[in-house]
């Protein structure tokens, strides 16, 4: 077998099956690692001599490799045979606390979670009964044999348009599984694709009263606020499709992940919200809708990977806000945003800028609107980072 790549996935898929060839850009010379398989550069691949090539995600449709090979595959069909029951979810955000929400409710099923959510499928149990999994829209791009029972596809906005080379064909990705899926399955899907033909059982909302009507679930006895309250509904949507039931109080009792709308207060009782997990500018949109009356020192910026922020900077104009630019973007922002701004550069200088200004009347916010990859090394650091900056100020 040849894999492409050598991270997460593909490292999984070696320790698993051994004997593999693997091709990446950071191998120098031909060497082997611990289990037998040969670490070979890109560059020494040859489509002639090999008949199965498994992609990492994260390798783009342009690469070389990509380009070059001819029985390319996904995790997902590598692993299609021996699938159990599984569902699939998607969308541009919300998608790992949708995920989790569902571990939790189907945890005494025999079901695990993985996918994107960080578990290579190489490393889940076979003879669990219900896989749930985390998909984004670079496995589905490579996915053309594996198929989901049950679709989840949240709400579908431009990004990752740079590896996709437009938002129509991250979009064509997302919506992939209804081609995949058939008449036995199911999809929950945005209204706005309602009309797109599948074989599956279609599901289509718009609004989070929508879900609740269609699946029964009263909205009075969740105690979970907005931007999760679709992510909730979903959920629930699930265990009512898979257990036919609603467990109010273990969806009321999860706990959201950090560095996504983390409410925080300072010595002086100021709150600061740590959203650094906002790496597009729908999820800053979310975050700054729940805070939208109240005055926002807002910290955007980072690598936007070449995303319009039009919509972001139509929505700033209707808030109180001002901003504290940071990162790659810093200077695009500060020539767009018609909002007092402030050229930071850096988190640790936003958040000194901010604490002049600051009250308890006030929030602070951190949801940049962009990747972190230019200054950290994973939206978790930067949340870390700023968390620490907060606890730094005397």
């Amino acid at each position: 077998m040849t894999l492409f790549g050598y991270g997460k996935t593909t490292k999984a898929i070696a320790k698993k099956f051994k004997n593999c060839d693997i091709f990446d850009d950071n191998f120098k010379e031909i060497s082997t690692d611990e289990f037998g398989n040969r670490l070979i550069p890109s560059s020494l691949f040859d489509p002639s001599k090999s008949s199965l090539e498994v992609i990492s995600p994260g390798i783009a449709p342009n690469h070389p490799l990509a380009q070059q090979a001819n029985n390319l595959i996904s995790e997902y069909d590598l692993f299609a045979n021996k699938m159990p029951y599984s569902i699939w979810i998607s969308g541009t955000n919300g998608k790992t606390t949708t995920t989790k929400m569902v571990g939790e409710l189907l945890k005494g099923e025999k079901s695990s979670i993985g996918g994107n959510v960080g578990v290579p499928l190489a490393e889940l149990d076979p003879d669990d009964v219900i896989w749930i999994l985390e998909t984004s829209s670079f496995t589905l791009h490579y996915t053309n044999k594996a198929k989901p029972d049950l679709y989840i596809l949240l709400p579908v906005t431009p990004d990752h348009v740079s590896w996709h080379g437009s938002f129509a064909n991250y979009e064509s990705a997302k919506l992939k599984p209804l081609d995949l899926i058939d008449e036995s399955g199911i999809v929950i899907i945005p209204e706005k694709y309602k009309e797109y033909p599948t074989d599956a059982l279609k599901i289509s909302y718009k609004t989070p009263q929508d879900l609740a009507q269609y699946f029964d679930i009263d909205l009075s006895k969740l105690n979970i606020k907005e931007p999760f309250l679709i992510d909730a509904l979903l959920a629930l949507a699930v265990e009512r499709i898979t257990l036919d039931k609603i467990s109010y109080d273990t969806i009321n009792n999860f706990k959201i992940d950090k560095h996504k709308i983390e409410e925080l207060k300072d010595s002086k009782n100021r709150v600061w919200v740590n959203d650094s997990k906002a790496t597009n500018i729908d999820a800053t949109i979310e975050a700054l809708k729940r805070y939208q009356n109240k005055k926002i020192n807002l910290i955007l910026g980072g690598d936007d990977k070449g995303a319009d922020l039009s919509r972001l900077f139509e929505f700033l104009e209707n808030l109180n806000v001002e901003v504290f630019a940071i990162g790659k973007n810093a200077n695009k922002l500060i020539k767009n945003i018609k909002k007092p701004s402030h050229e930071c550069k850096t988190l640790q200088n936003a958040v000194k800028e901010i604490d002049k200004v600051h009250t308890i009347h006030d929030i602070a916010l951190l949801s940049p609107a962009a990747a972190s990859l230019d200054q950290f090394d994973s939206y978790i650091q930067r949340g870390e980072k700023f968390i620490k900056y907060i606890n730094d100020l005397s």
